[in-house]
């Protein structure tokens, strides 16, 4: 996404109150987030939150990015624990005149079992790419979060999902 795209997103983060999420502002240094992951490390950061789902206590780190150092920013979304991101966004699209993050699911895992993570993807979302739609203002917010959340759990799970069920019988 473009600065100015990122920058608009993250102020409109950065404003936001709703009844369901907590959101801190993390504190960047000349324009970056120092000692928050080696892969972050140096790279012009616009803004990072951590955003936490009251209701059940998770969180994630929400980072808007130079992630390639390449002036395409990223909604970059780390795990709570800071392990692994969730997911990086970064293709925004005008879908009938309104912006929209779009999304694809493509798992790299090197063990032979991408097809039956993104089966699982594409059953619990109804595709393996998602479209989710920028809020255009506070009050927007919230659904957005939401998306996001889901976004990343389902991610996560399909991830893992071949640790769950054998499927080769």
């Amino acid at each position: 996404m473009k600065k100015d795209e990122a920058t608009h997103l993250a102020d409109l983060i950065d404003i936001s109150r709703t009844a369901s999420y907590a959101i801190k502002k993390m504190e960047t240094v000349n324009g970056t987030l120092p000692r928050f992951h080696q892969w972050t490390n140096g790279k012009q950061t616009l803004a990072g939150f951590e955003v936490t789902r009251v209701d059940s206590d998770t969180s994630y780190y929400f980072l808007f990015i130079d992630w390639h150092r390449n002036d395409n920013y990223y909604l970059v979304i780390y795990l709570h624990n800071k392990s692994t991101t969730a997911a990086e966004l970064r293709v925004i699209e005008e879908i009938d005149g309104i912006p929209h993050i779009v999304w694809m699911y493509k798992p790299l895992k090197r063990d032979g079992k991408n097809d039956q993570r993104k089966a699982y993807f594409k059953q619990m979302f109804g595709s393996t790419t998602l479209q989710i739609k920028i809020p255009l203002s506070t009050i927007e917010a919230e659904g957005f979060f939401d998306q996001l959340f889901r976004l990343c759990q389902n991610r996560m799970k399909a991830d893992k999902i071949v640790d769950i069920f054998d499927f080769n019988n």
